[in-house]
């Protein structure tokens, strides 16, 4: 039988009073990537562009996973920005579950906290601001380094613009001595050869496994650090300060860590839970509009797999994340930490529930892999995997015409490409052969993560129309250099 996940309830909210914060000027990282300069086609057959597939999913399909739509998480009020509270109180709980599946925040005048609910005492917070002064970052980062060591780890990007800034607010106690440590950046660096660099530093300077890693940048920084402290000697604690809406929104929470390998992304890497996670918005200021909506297109997916309402207050603030409203920023990003935090208490090892924040990931996988890692960011591959989910889904007959539209119309708006240039490499085989080595792979057989039903439900399942995803790369190869 499918498995229902429980209702996520509303947020329980604590207030305390803190000291006012004094905002610093801002400064941001981003990947190093090489632009697309091919030619986007005006795709026009996305909605109806076949009949519903006679498909039927088996009834015994324990590998399945359909998520319930999120009643819960926002008020109708709260679509409009102007209407937000950027903190819920705990209204309605559901009695029909014994499970408490909801994440824990508290807001303060100057931050909010979510706090990820591990097992065995390992809970950690996200400390989530729009500012925050020198001595309370300070303080919060230095609260999570147990020993007297530890080591900031950065990108040539980044170095230039935060390394001397967090290096400071890191020895402003004066007990803890701050190494550092600057690799080279982008997703073409996140291999294991990079990585040993880390490892290498370590033993040069004699840290000890009371060390603490730092990771601050991105994505990538962020799982390349998360991994080296996963392994050397055998497990040290890190935190995480992650400088992009991707890495705030998704990498930097959740403890999955990795390097790519040349015929798959993140095939090598481990669960490894961080400190704390830092997260300023006010360093997002001078992030270059591609990395925004990269991230904004992880965003989206929130809405489309978990959280409706959220979705429906995304569509009508678009504007204003393009536009990087502060207020909008923050609460788009408190949001969707706070469904990761959910989904992870869940599910911390992805056995399940937690392969459906993968939505559009396999298909956007393959898409960096065969395109050549660094040519698209991960959101940017993320947004047309979304839209191949998407597409597959309504061949299948699982949703309709109309959500389809409104993907696509959301990706649209939020400047995420939806489809492949013509110059793209890409073609069926390469979609296949990359596909058939994802991580969702269980015993030989693809498992993906589909759209069935109303806005904000989705399926994990290996029980699938294969004509209707070969129809579905074919379409959208249709053009591409690759496939001629």
């Amino acid at each position: 039988p499918l498995i229902q996940s429980n209702p996520i309830q509303s947020n329980r909210t604590m207030k305390c009073s803190v000291l006012a914060f004094v905002s610093f000027m801002a400064i941001s990282s981003s990947s190093a990537f090489v632009a697309n300069t091919g030619t986007r086609r005006n795709k026009q057959t996305f909605v109806g562009a076949s009949k519903a597939s006679k498909h039927v999913m088996k009834s015994d399909d324990t590998t399945s996973i359909l998520l319930a739509s999120n009643k819960n998480c926002l008020s109708a009020s709260s679509r409009k920005i102007t209407q937000c509270s950027m903190s819920t109180t705990d209204t309605d709980t559901d009695t029909d579950t014994d499970t408490d599946n909801s994440s824990s925040t508290s807001t303060t005048e100057s931050y909010d906290i979510v706090t990820v609910d591990l097992s065995q005492g390992r809970d950690y917070p996200i400390f989530i601001g729009d500012g925050f002064n020198d001595e309370e970052a300070g303080k919060l980062l230095r609260s999570h380094i147990t020993g007297n060591r530890a080591l900031l780890i950065t990108n040539d990007l980044v170095a230039p613009l935060y390394l001397e800034k967090y290096e400071s607010l890191l020895n402003n106690g004066g007990d803890i001595q701050i190494d550092t440590l600057v690799l080279p950046d982008g997703e073409a660096n996140k291999t294991m050869e990079v990585m040993q660099l880390i490892l290498d530093k370590c033993l040069e300077l004699a840290l000890d496994r009371k060390v603490t890693f730092i990771a601050l940048g991105g994505g990538v920084i962020g799982d390349m650090v998360g991994f080296a402290s996963a392994i050397y000697q055998r497990g040290v604690n890190f935190i995480q300060i992650p400088t992009t809406v991707m890495a705030m929104v998704d990498s930097s929470v959740g403890g999955k860590t990795g390097v790519n390998h040349p015929l798959g992304k993140n095939m090598i890497g481990a669960f490894h839970q961080p400190q704390c996670v830092f997260i300023d918005t006010q360093n997002l200021v001078s992030l270059p509009d591609r990395e925004l909506q990269s991230g904004i297109a992880e965003v989206i997916k929130y809405g489309l797999i978990r959280d409706a309402p959220f979705f429906e207050w995304l569509d009508d603030n678009m504007e204003l994340l393009n536009g990087r409203d502060a207020t909008a920023l923050r609460y788009a990003i408190k949001r969707s930490c706070e469904s990761k935090a959910e989904v992870v208490k869940a599910d911390e090892l992805e056995a399940g529930l937690r392969a459906t924040l993968n939505l559009g990931h396999t298909f956007g996988h393959a898409i960096e892999n065969g395109s050549g890692y660094g040519a698209w960011l991960h959101g940017e591959a993320v947004a047309i995997g979304t839209c191949m989910a998407a597409t597959m889904s309504r061949k299948m007959g699982w949703i309709d015409d109309d959500l389809v539209k409104r993907i696509y119309d959301i990706m649209i708006k939020a400047k995420c490409p939806v489809e492949l240039p013509v110059d793209s490499p890409m073609n069926r085989e390469v979609f296949l052969k990359a596909m058939s080595i994802d991580k969702k792979v269980a015993n030989g057989k693809l498992r993906l993560i589909l759209l069935k039903g109303d806005l904000g439900n989705c399926l994990f399942t290996g029980e699938f129309d294969e004509k209707a995803m070969v129809e579905t790369i074919d379409e959208f190869v249709a053009e591409c250099k690759g496939a001629q």
